[in-house]
């Protein structure tokens, strides 16, 4: 787990439309215990940052899988308390993964307010890159479901070329993992009906894409230490 390195800028009116609801909810999922305090400056004004807004779009995501307030304060409650915002957003991202797909057409102008931030060329061509926008006449055809972590990717010093092929390996390996394991439980279920299979399907799916993200993080955890741990030519070992 990581801290956030970014300072709270944002006042309680600038965070509730930030997320897009009201200065009164955010007070409400405050004395809930949802969102941690804000930090206190100037003029004792409470200033809020990327963790409150990372949380606030985790809480619309368990509402928007039809989650009570009270499975999502028990939800949220379990979750370390010193996430970053990227922690967070990958939490939201392992919820959204099950969900239906939430493709929405928006205008440059709602695209701006949902993304939370200026989007230049370049940024729109990451984001095309990713799969996560793409041009649809006047407007956009976004993935709300991906979008605020992939506009979380817009900071990462990656070049175009290298965010496709990153894309390349990820679905060409997603993709034969999600046959093998298709494959393996067809093996289980031959003998039941079709119910018995979208029953599996359903309780499997959340389950698998879970272990899918842990093991990733593993695994690229331990690439990333051996690559750094490589003597470079004239870097002292």
């Amino acid at each position: 787990m990581t801290t956030d390195a970014e300072e709270p800028t944002l006042t309680i009116d600038e965070l509730a439309a930030r997320a897009g609801i009201t200065v009164r909810t955010v007070r409400f999922y405050s004395t809930k215990g949802l969102l941690p305090p804000p930090v206190i400056g100037p003029r004792r004004v409470g200033r809020y940052g990327p963790r409150h807004v990372a949380r606030l779009a985790l809480i619309e995501e368990l509402q928007r899988q039809g989650m009570t307030l009270a499975a999502i304060e028990r939800y949220m409650g379990q979750l370390p308390p010193d996430l970053s915002h990227r922690d967070l957003a990958i939490h939201r991202a392992v919820v959204a993964s099950w969900a239906p797909d939430a493709v929405e057409t928006l205008t440059p102008e709602q695209l701006r307010r949902r993304a939370g931030r200026p989007l230049d060329e370049d940024d729109m061509e990451r984001l095309a890159a990713m799969n996560v926008v793409r041009p649809d006449g006047d407007g956009y055809r976004v993935d709300c479901g991906q979008l605020r972590l992939a506009v979380e990717l817009l900071d990462v010093p990656l070049s175009h070329d290298a965010i496709l092929a990153a894309r390349s390996v990820l679905v060409e390996h997603s993709r034969a993992a999600a046959r093998e394991l298709s494959r393996l439980f067809r093996g289980e279920v031959s003998e039941r009906d079709q119910q018995d299979v979208k029953t599996l399907s359903a309780h499997m799916q959340p389950l698998v894409v879970q272990a899918l993200l842990t093991t990733f993080q593993r695994s690229l955890k331990e690439e990333l230490h051996q690559w750094l741990s490589e003597p470079r030519e004239g870097r002292p070992v």
